[in-house]
């Protein structure tokens, strides 16, 4: 037992230390021997958990899908409008890689143009497919102009998300990204919320805001 907690310590400290370089430096510039000297392990233990760096930059992938379904599921249980609970999303997502290399990596990958194996769904597919869902529940819930095209709007609002951290990544430190993420939707909210529910929602991305700074 002792021996398997180590094992699996072991792959964790691996799986860090190859996606803080990986959103640092990039997967291409990234090689095995800098991994390991990162995590400081032997060539040997890394060989032993993962064959190539292809595998390394799936299991980064494996987990902020993970990491992004449990933010999901855990919101979709709290009982708040679609339209809220998809905004939460967004927020959930961003205070995720402000805190910690895998998410950042993650999406360093998912835009690099690296193969997503299956079953494995691309996480821009996901979080589209997200979008989407929650886009009609807020038509049925009046929170959004009920002629939106929905599949136009996810994809715009996914390209727009994720067009925040790409931008940023160059410009500015990460912990920026919930205010990036709250001009967002500061925008699409004056596009997609009718008049009357408009103030809500503005106050609700503002409120968001500074839940993500302080928590």
């Amino acid at each position: 037992m002792a021996r398997q907690l180590r094992a699996e310590q072991t792959r964790a400290t691996i799986i860090t230390a190859a996606a803080d370089l990986f959103d640092r430096r990039g997967y291409e510039s990234t090689s095995l021997s800098d991994i390991v000297e990162h995590a400081q392990v032997t060539k040997g233990a890394l060989y032993f958990h993962f064959a190539a760096k292809e595998d390394l930059a799936h299991a980064i992938m494996e987990l902020q899908s993970k990491a992004s379904r449990e933010v999901t599921t855990e919101l979709d249980g709290r009982g708040y409008s679609s339209l809220e609970t998809l905004m939460r999303i967004t927020f959930g997502i961003a205070r995720l890689s402000v805190e910690g290399p895998i998410p950042r990596a993650g999406l360093r990958l998912a835009t690099g143009g690296l193969p997503v194996r299956p079953p494995l769904t691309h996480p821009f597919t996901e979080w589209r497919d997200i979008a989407g869902r929650k886009l009609l529940g807020a038509i049925k819930e009046s929170d959004v102009h009920p002629d939106i095209d929905v599949d136009a709007v996810a994809h715009s609002l996914v390209s727009f998300f994720v067009g925040t951290r790409v931008v940023g990544r160059s410009l500015e430190p990460v912990a920026r990204q919930p205010r990036r993420v709250a001009e967002m939707w500061h925008v699409m909210i004056r596009g997609l919320v009718p008049v009357t529910r408009r103030a809500r929602y503005l106050s609700l991305a503002a409120r968001l805001e500074r839940e993500s700074r302080t928590a």
